[in-house]
C-alpha cells in the first residue's frame, strides 16, 4: 500500500511518535536522553516550534508540537538524523535507528489540546516506568514535572542570558498550557495535576488515534452503520478531528502541496513588487527598520514569499535582513494586511 503524503501547514498541532528498530532502545542512559532534549530544545527555538508535551520512553519518543515557517519534515529530520549520527558514534554502532518514518497525526485543537498533553504525559505511567502520581511528579523525561514546577524546563537552550532579550519560545509554552488551569500560577498547577491524575484510570485511548468521526467516537466504526451517507463525517488516519476539520485540513495542506511543486515567484520580485505598491525602496524594505510601515512591507512580502509561493522560511529571512524566528510573526501579520492589496504586477 503507497503511504499517503505527510499533512503539513504553519499553526497545525501535531501528534509525533517514533520507535527505536525492531523496538530497540532509543535511550540507552541519561546521557543519551539529555542528548535528545538538548537537540530538541535548539530545534524548537530556531525553527520557532511549539512543544506542548513530551515523554521520552526507552524505545521510543512522543511528543506534542506546533508549527511554526519551518515545516514538519525538516523539524524531524533534523532531531532524528542528529540524534541518530550522536547516538551511533557513542555507542559504537551503525545502520538505522528509528524505525521506519516517524508517526504523526493532524489534530483540532479545541477538542484535544488539553486531552493529548494529559495522554502523553502519562506515558511513563502507563509503561510502568513509575509507580503513581507521585513519582511521575519527579520523572525528569516527561514534560509533567516541568508544568508542576518540580524540574527545570529542559527545552530552554543553553544560551547566555544577555544574548537573549525576551523569553524563549518553551517558556512562553509552558505558560500557554498553564492558562488553561487558572489565573494564578499556584491554582494553575494545582488544577492540572488534578485534570492528569483524573486521566489514569483511562489507559490507552484509541479515541486519540485519529481517523474523524470513527475516532471520536472510540474507533467503534459500527456507530456509523445507523447513520445516512449525507451524515457521516469525512475521516483520515493522518487527522483527529471533527469532520469538518477534516475537510478544512486536507484543503488547507492541498494547496500548500501545490504551490511546492509550482515554480516559484523569486523572492526579489517580490520585494519589487511590494515596494512598488507601498513607495517604500527595496534597500529601505531590507534594513532591519523597526517602523511601522516598513515593517509591514516585509511583513506582506513574507505571507506571499512562504504561503501563496512557497518559499522557505531561511530564504524569507535573508533576503528580508531579519531572523528567521521571525518570520512567522511576519507572515501571520501579513495574511492580515494582504487582505485587498493585491498581487496583480
Amino acid at each position: 500500500m503507497l503511504r499517503q503524503p505527510r499533512l503539513d501547514a504553519p499553526g497545525l498541532l501535531q501528534d509525533v511518535m517514533a520507535r527505536g528498530i525492531e523496538r530497540r532502545k532509543l535511550f540507552r542512559d541519561d546521557k543519551d536522553r539529555n542528548s535528545f532534549l538538548d537537540r530538541l530544545a535548539d530545534i524548537l527555538e530556531e525553527t520557532q516550534t511549539q512543544c506542548y508535551a513530551w515523554a521520552l520512553i526507552p524505545n521510543h519518543f512522543h511528543i506534542l508540537l506546533r508549527t511554526g515557517p519551518t515545516p514538519l519534515s525538516k523539524v524531524m529530520r533534523r532531531l532524528m538524523t542528529g540524534y541518530a549520527v550522536t547516538f551511533n558514534i557513542r555507542h559504537r554502532r551503525s545502520g538505522h535507528l528509528f524505525q521506519n518514518r516517524y508517526k504523526s497525526v493532524v489534530c483540532e485543537e479545541d477538542p484535544y489540546l488539553l486531552e493529548l498533553i494529559r495522554y502523553i504525559h502519562l506515558n511513563p505511567l502507563r509503561a510502568r516506568l513509575v509507580e503513581d502520581l507521585k513519582s511521575l511528579d519527579k520523572y525528569q523525561w516527561s514534560g509533567h514535572s516541568v508544568l508542576i514546577g518540580k524540574q527545570k524546563n529542559p527545552l530552554v537552550p543553553e544560551i547566555p542570558p544577555a544574548i537573549k532579550e525576551d523569553k524563549y519560545l518553551a517558556e512562553k509554552t509552558v505558560e500557554d498550557v498553564l492558562q488553561y488551569f487558572g489565573k494564578s500560577l499556584k491554582e494553575a498547577r494545582r488544577k492540572y495535576r488534578q485534570f492528569v491524575e483524573r486521566g489514569i484510570k483511562q489507559g490507552r485511548r484509541e479515541d486519540l488515534q485519529g481517523g474523524g468521526l470513527i475516532r471520536s467516537s472510540g474507533g467503534d466504526k459500527a456507530v456509523l452503520l445507523g447513520l445516512k451517507r449525507e451524515e457521516r463525517e469525512k475521516g483520515d488516519a493522518r487527522i483527529l478531528g471533527s469532520g469538518d476539520f477534516v475537510s478544512t485540513t486536507l484543503e488547507q495542506s492541498e494547496r500548500i502541496l501545490e504551490k511546492k511543486y509550482l515554480p516559484k515567484r523569486p523572492i526579489q520580485e517580490l520585494i519589487e513588487f511590494v515596494a512598488i505598491r507601498t513607495g517604500i525602496p527595496p534597500e529601505l524594505i531590507c534594513s532591519g527598520s523597526r517602523k511601522p510601515r516598513i515593517s509591514d512591507a516585509r511583513s506582506i512580502i513574507a505571507h506571499m514569499a512562504v504561503e501563496e509561493t512557497g518559499h522557505a522560511a531561511t530564504d524569507v529571512a535573508r533576503y528580508l535582513g531579519i531572523k528567521q524566528t521571525s518570520v512567522l510573526q511576519s507572515v501571520k501579520k501579513g495574511r492580515l494586511l494582504s487582505a485587498g492589496f493585491g498581487q496583480d504586477a
